[in-house]
């Protein structure tokens, strides 16, 4: 009897790559759930829905995942589930897995204390802005040329509040905006697989 012998977590990919791979940052578990530093993560998912997507664990990677068809365009799209902190070692495996050899291929979606609450803004490359998920990302790839899909939270009250502020849930009304703010992530998401990143820079970041 033959032994079929197992992919290692994050081998090469054997069919046809993504056209791209777009992650959402986050915490993984319910306690988490709904915080202004799952916003990415909550674009995912709603981009997910749209296209009936069920994001779940198919490799050994640590990460939530599911590919779907955006106007023919092969999306992957993935939830790390290492914490915030280590989310670069979940998606170096995922470029690996899912093909993405050019890093403009990779989309990452995340929260941004930089913007007001509620807005979308599309940047390639840049600045980290202090944002853990996306220093280990960059730890990793050793680079910062991909793109990202920034949710913005708004400052807290108070810079010592910083690390409470994001890992807490917003009231109704930011949660309104928040919901709204991931529903408009997913549209850029969507914007950047059918008209690249450029086109889609244009659209989002003049409103």
């Amino acid at each position: 009897m033959s032994l079929r012998r197992r992919r290692p977590a994050g081998a090469p990919r054997t069919g046809t790559p993504a056209d791209l791979l777009v992650v959402g940052l986050g915490n993984p578990g319910e306690g988490y759930a709904g915080t202004r530093h799952n916003a990415g993560a909550a674009a995912v998912e709603a981009l997910a829905g749209r296209y009936g997507g069920h994001l779940r664990r198919r490799a050994r990677i640590p990460a939530l995942t599911d590919e779907v068809r955006v106007e023919g365009r092969r999306v992957a799209l993935a939830l790390p589930q290492t914490y915030m902190n280590a989310s670069g070692e979940a998606v170096r495996k995922l470029t690996v897995r899912f093909g993405i050899e050019d890093l403009q291929r990779l989309v990452v979606i995340h929260d941004e204390l930089d913007l007001p609450t509620g807005r979308v803004h599309i940047r390639v490359g840049g600045g980290l802005a202090g944002h853990n998920g996306l220093r280990s990302i960059r730890d990793h790839l050793r680079a910062t040329s991909f793109a990202r899909i920034r949710i913005g939270i708004g400052r807290p009250p108070s810079a010592a509040a910083g690390a409470d502020y994001v890992l807490s849930r917003p009231g109704s009304r930011d949660r309104e905006v928040l919901a709204a703010a991931a529903a408009t992530a997913a549209d850029a998401a969507e914007a950047i697989a059918t008209d690249g990143v450029e086109r889609a820079m244009n659209t989002f970041n003049a409103r």
